[in-house]
């Protein structure tokens, strides 16, 4: 069985004004005082508005869940505690201002490097990673996942709303990302060799300062033995969270086994993998969709296919009728992006707020 580990990233706010509040250290230290939450499953992010959470290494999707939902509710009675709730939503809907950067060396070479980028970079994900048993096969997994990165950017949008305007994208963050020197989707990679040697030329280069700076969609991981895609924006509860815990995994076992059959690794042109994105990223579920043999087809029949093509694996890892009906429900009720403009439809931004803090401590 493929076990799974996911992160967050969460938003603090000031409870008054809405904006966001450099609140992370404290949050984090008074969070971890609980005694179910230990240390290392919270850490400092890019901006000291933000918190990462980190659950363990998890064997089944009632685990992430349940992980999640703990850790959702510690980071949030912290910060209520601080006068700063916790959004869960991929940008500030609300008025950005200038958030201190997070007092690292990091993150400070960061912010001399790109001063414009790093003031922007408000944006929260959630990265899942699936375990791999060696990195060949990880790059062979993320060769055969890319064409399915647009629609898992689609169905997760959750970031519509900047500077307390509808951008007209449904994952803005998407479109913050691809800013940065190595982002977007990855490219093709013969094999871990070529993965390993063209990271390498990034770092000769000076192009990235290190490899934590692979903003590309999915990535192998340097820390663990795992692949990590990361196209995701935060989601508003956890439901949702662990219905792509199963998407991952599904898809993952299917590349595995499409491998162990000597199945051709697909190659679409990488500007039309790169539309698809960009598709993906402003329309979400309600618009088409770029389905990976490049036709532009409606975005629930881009999902089908999704789950005819990881349907045997969601079967084997007896995830089936979870993801099943989550992926119905989430057809049902739109994604993040459709219910955050829902609420600014009906009460303009505070009602988006309102709602995000509704749901951040929510299955």
């Amino acid at each position: 069985m493929i076990t799974l580990g996911v992160e967050e990233e969460y938003l603090l706010v000031d409870a008054v004004t809405g904006r966001p509040a450099p609140q992370g250290d404290k949050v984090r230290s008074a969070a971890g005082l609980k005694p179910f939450v230990a240390a290392q499953e919270l850490h400092p992010e890019l901006s000291q508005a933000q918190v990462e959470a980190v659950t363990p290494v998890c064997g089944t999707l009632d685990e992430v869940g349940g992980h999640l939902l703990r850790l959702r509710h510690a980071v949030t009675a912290a910060a209520e505690a601080l006068g700063c709730p916790v959004l869960a939503s991929g940008t500030p809907p609300s008025h950005t201002r200038s958030v201190p950067v997070t007092d690292s060396p990091r993150y400070r070479a960061m912010q001399r490097q790109a001063p414009q980028l790093v003031a922007e970079q408000l944006v929260n994900g959630m990265h899942i990673h699936a375990a791999v048993p060696d990195r060949l096969t990880g790059v062979q997994v993320l060769d055969r996942i890319r064409p399915w990165l647009p629609v898992l950017t689609a169905m997760s949008a959750n970031s519509p709303l900047w500077e307390g305007e509808d951008t007209g994208f449904a994952t803005w963050r998407t479109l913050i990302y691809d800013r940065w020197p190595v982002s977007g989707v990855p490219p093709y990679f013969a094999d871990d060799t070529d993965y390993d040697r063209r990271v390498q030329r990034l770092l000769d280069a000076g192009v990235i300062a290190d490899t934590g700076q692979l903003y590309w969609q999915a990535r192998l991981s340097e820390h663990y033995p795992t692949l990590e895609i990361r196209c995701f924006d935060v989601q508003l509860g956890t439901d949702e969270a662990v219905l792509f815990a199963g998407m991952v995994r599904a898809l993952v076992q299917r590349a595995i086994w499409d491998g162990a059959e000597d199945l051709p690794r697909p190659q679409p042109d990488p500007e039309l993998l790169e539309g698809a994105m960009w598709q993906a990223a402003r329309h979400g579920l309600s618009g088409d969709l770029i389905d990976p043999e490049g036709v532009r087809r409606r975005a629930g029949d881009v999902v089908c296919r999704l789950m005819r093509h990881v349907g045997p694996a969601l079967e084997d890892a007896g995830d089936a009728r979870e993801v099943r009906a989550l992926v119905h429900r989430l057809l049902q009720l739109g994604t993040g992006a459709d219910r955050q403009r829902q609420a600014l439809a009906h009460g303009g931004i505070a009602e988006v707020t309102d709602m995000i803090t509704g749901m951040s401590s929510s299955s």
